[in-house]
């Protein structure tokens, strides 16, 4: 039952852009979802995945519905900073410089395979990730209100790549692991392609009905034990010896697996956990979050923010493993 004290057009209209990108899109439902959940709460998105799992198109797609402008940089170990944010152009007519705006000056950017690009690169990004602005010879120059990046890193070529630094990672609002399609998935694509047919994407949204969501979503209601919720789950992280988590059930065993984690969840990721989700109670047609619109969130918004040790590594326990550990421990209010 929706409530009455948000906009129900507003999130119907957001549900026909999630059908509009499913006409073209088979399976992958968690994918556009934290796209549109990004956009509602000003984050990007960071997937990983195979490579021919539709993550460009899925982007272009949810651009094309919402009718933002999309851009595409293909990260290569050659790149420059300016290659990303821009740079100035000397003009010999009139002997000034002219600033060439990057392609960061967009809606949506896809900064493909960035895991290619060497660390200067990458921190091209993080003030425009973080600041929704660029800084060209010395001036600021602010980016669009919509301005989403969604990067993508291919888990199995690691020849030739840069890691992400953890302080990059932690400006991403999710982190979204993209799998293979199911058997029916599979044969709908096949299907799809053997028609040939080309699908039309029709916008469903206006930028102006995105503000209007985006603005609701900042004003969910998050009960204070939902908060507290939400801080036990990231000091657990830190600290599950913590005094907050006594009594809690299987909190032995969550501590022993603690000995996994190097760094436990920043203060950025209690807030991401806690935008993410807003996002996904306003999806619901609700203005409050439950426990679950928690719940749902804390995989992709932890995992790429709980930086396990090399001992996890050798005897294979994963950042899923250990956030599933964790929300069996922390108890739900």
């Amino acid at each position: 039952m929706e409530s009455n004290s948000i906009n129900s057009s507003t999130v119907a209209k957001l549900k026909d852009v999630r059908n509009e990108v499913a006409r073209k899109i088979v399976g992958q439902e968690n994918v556009y979802d934290r796209i549109l959940m990004a956009l509602l709460t000003g984050g990007h998105v960071l997937l990983e995945g195979l490579p021919g799992l539709a993550k460009t198109l899925t982007i272009q797609t949810v651009g094309e519905a919402l009718d933002l402008g999309f851009k595409r940089v293909q990260f290569t170990p050659d790149l420059l900073p300016a290659d990303i944010v821009g740079t100035q152009i000397y003009q010999p007519s009139s002997g000034s410089f002219k600033v060439q705006k990057g392609p960061v000056f967009t809606d949506l950017l896809l900064a493909d395979e960035i895991n290619r690009a060497p660390a200067k690169v990458q921190s091209a990004l993080l003030e425009a990730m973080a600041e929704s602005q660029v800084t060209i010879a010395g001036e600021s120059y602010k980016l669009s209100a919509d301005f989403m990046v969604m990067a993508t890193q291919n888990p199995l070529e690691q020849e030739g790549t840069y890691r992400l630094p953890e302080a990059q990672l932690d400006r991403f609002l999710y982190k979204v692991e993209v799998g293979y399609s199911d058997y029916s998935e599979e044969s709908a694509i096949l299907a799809r392609f053997a028609s040939g047919d080309s699908i039309k994407i029709e916008q469903r949204m206006t930028r102006q009905e995105l503000a209007s969501a985006r603005s609701e979503v900042a004003s969910i209601h998050v009960d204070e034990k939902v908060r507290d919720y939400i801080v036990k789950l990231v000091v657990a992280t830190r600290d599950p010896f913590d005094e907050c988590l006594k009594g809690s059930q299987g909190l032995k065993s969550f501590q022993e697996l603690s000995r996994y984690v190097r760094y436990g969840v920043s203060p950025r990721g209690t807030i991401c956990l806690d935008r993410s989700a807003r996002a996904a109670a306003y999806l619901a047609g609700r203005d409050y979050v439950t426990p679950q619109d928690v719940k749902s969130s804390v995989l992709d918004v932890l995992r790429h923010r709980v930086i396990l040790n090399y001992d996890a590594e050798a005897e294979g326990v994963s950042a899923k493993d250990y956030l599933g550990a964790l929300m069996e421990t922390v108890p739900v209010p």
